[in-house]
């Protein structure tokens, strides 16, 4: 994975490791810590014999150069991230290091908050993207909710662009879902069953996932990001609405207390959620 420039291969070595890493979670971990045990300082005579191989560094490596050229093969490489990030020693092999948490931060962040489900892409784009999007999310909420101290991280910077793009997901979530039960295209009962259950089993991993990045950003808002998000766009009724149609009933603490912040800020709108959504308990 690592200095390679063809993509054939990138994506075919990229399969082989998904595949491997979903079935065994022992030679994952092995990966991961054979890597985290190469010493920092080791002399060139030893890296020469025992070449250093972080599998964070690789993978991410691999994933930019199929970026352009390969949807598919991007899609796999954010799957091997994300099944990392099911282990602690994944989490670490990610965060532990600044450089590579914000290498892959950095990555992530680019692709949705500039590529994918962008605002003038048509929405039923997110049935092409479902499951890139939500490892990306996955990985995204991870070192989220891991690394909240670090520079890159620093809410001013991340929340906001990171609610739009999720709030748009939602969005054309429910574009595809209206889609599907609208749909009328020519096919047996049966084969039209089996893909909605498909699409509605992708497209719920997505929402949960989704829900509880959102869920977390929420808990970390301060007055004047909402003020600024208020002002940019990124937050308005429309967009509060459906964010919250979603994080209900599951967040509804996390909503309630975002309601009591936003009332802080604007008041208007705050009544006016709270009317809509009339089974929040909010004492303001």
């Amino acid at each position: 994975m690592s200095s390679s420039t063809n993509v054939d291969l990138l994506m075919k070595v990229g399969e082989v490791v998904d595949k491997l890493f979903d079935l065994d979670e022992k030679l994952m971990l092995e990966w991961i810590q054979n890597g985290a045990a190469q010493p920092l300082d080791q002399p060139q005579e030893d890296a020469e014999e025992q070449p250093v191989f972080r599998i964070v560094p690789c993978v991410l490596e691999a994933a930019k150069q199929v970026r352009s050229e390969n949807p598919e093969g991007l899609d796999v490489y954010m799957r091997i991230l994300q099944l990392l990030t099911t282990m602690d020693d994944g989490i670490q092999a990610i965060v532990q290091c600044p450089d590579t948490g914000k290498d892959t931060w950095d990555l992530l962040f680019d692709l949705v908050c500039h590529e994918f489900c962008q605002s003038d892409d048509p929405p039923i784009i997110l049935q092409e993207q479902k499951t890139v999007l939500a490892s990306v999310f996955s990985v995204l909420s991870t070192i989220y909710a891991s690394q909240a101290e670090q520079e890159y991280l620093k809410t001013e910077k991340v929340d906001l662009p990171l609610i739009d793009s999720l709030i748009r997901v939602f969005q054309n979530m429910e574009h595809c879902q209206k889609k599907s039960e609208n749909s009328t295209e020519p096919n047996t009962e049966e084969t039209k069953k089996s893909d909605l259950t498909q699409d509605d089993f992708h497209l719920k991993i997505l929402k949960d996932i989704s829900c509880e990045f959102l869920s977390n950003i929420f808990q970390t808002l301060t007055k004047e990001t909402v003020s600024r998000g208020l002002k940019e766009g990124q937050l308005n009724k429309q967009k509060c609405s459906c964010a919250f149609q979603n994080l209900l009933p599951l967040y509804s603490p996390v909503v309630e207390d975002f309601i009591k912040m936003l009332h802080e800020v604007d008041k208007a709108l705050a009544d006016d959620l709270k009317e809509s959504f009339p089974s929040l308990k909010v004492q303001t």
